[in-house]
């Protein structure tokens, strides 16, 4: 519980998502909602063209103190000058190099750099129309990059922040192996119960002929495959089991 809990208020007090000039309000509504959902709650927004704004709000749904809480700042610098780390987002290439990672990637760079007793980081987000400048890029410590289509890479500001908001819970969770994994409602087969079962398939298609006994080829090595790969458990190998006895039972008669 008490790792849940670190792991949940690193999320909502030590991570900011800062917009830079976004343009539409309803742009900014739909990135707060899209933080909330993934446990964050500190968003700043750098000169932004119209907010407060009603569209905002509306589009925030249920997000709205995310919104109402949200930290408005004139550059870059006064949104992040308490971080020590950086992470802007970039869609082109720059004529110098810099530290590029994928969203996975920065997220993990996240985790870690909060492990390490960093307090503040913050993931930047550009114009929808032009990003970061160069400027502002220049600011940060590492560029993320989402890989999107080359044929079509246009990418909603909200939808740029529902991937890195969400890559950045993944990770945290997964840190603290907090991932939910749901429990199987049966035991797996053991290797005796499986062998039975794929022994006993082999027998139902001798009987009808479905392969040459003598030239199996790679048949039976494949069903073998087939049934370790899926990992059936107890009641799915007495399923297939009764199906096979019940056919064989049919073709006796």
């Amino acid at each position: 519980m008490e790792e849940k809990k670190t792991a949940h208020q690193l999320l909502a007090d030590s991570i900011k998502f800062v917009l830079v000039g976004t343009t539409h309000p309803g742009n900014i509504g739909a990135s707060a909602r899209a933080i909330k959902t993934m446990g964050l709650s500190k968003l700043f927004l750098v000169n932004p063209k119209d907010f407060p704004n009603d569209v905002a709000f509306y589009r925030a749904k249920a997000a709205k103190d995310v919104l109402e809480q949200a930290e408005i700042h004139p550059d870059l610098f006064s949104a992040t000058k308490d971080c020590e780390l950086i992470i802007g987002t970039s869609a082109r290439n720059r004529k110098i190099p810099w530290p590029l990672v994928s969203p996975r990637e920065a997220s993990q760079e996240i985790v870690q750099a909060l492990q390490q007793g960093v307090n503040k980081v913050a993931v930047v987000f550009g114009r929808e129309d032009r990003g970061l400048t160069n400027e502002e890029l220049g600011m940060c410590n590492l560029h993320v990059h989402i890989p999107t289509n080359e044929e079509y890479s246009s990418l909603n500001l909200s939808q740029a922040v529902q991937i890195l908001s969400y890559e950045t819970r993944l990770a945290m969770l997964e840190h603290y192996d907090l991932v939910e994994k749901p429990e199987w409602d049966v035991e797996l087969a053991d290797n005796e119960q499986t062998e039975r079962l794929i022994t006993h398939l082999d027998e139902l298609m001798q009987e009808v002929n479905f392969y040459d006994t003598q030239n199996p080829r790679k048949l039976l090595t494949r069903v073998r495959r087939f049934f370790k790969r899926a990992r059936i458990d107890k009641m799915e190998a007495n399923i297939f089991r009764g199906l096979f006895s019940a056919v064989q039972k049919n073709l006796r008669k």
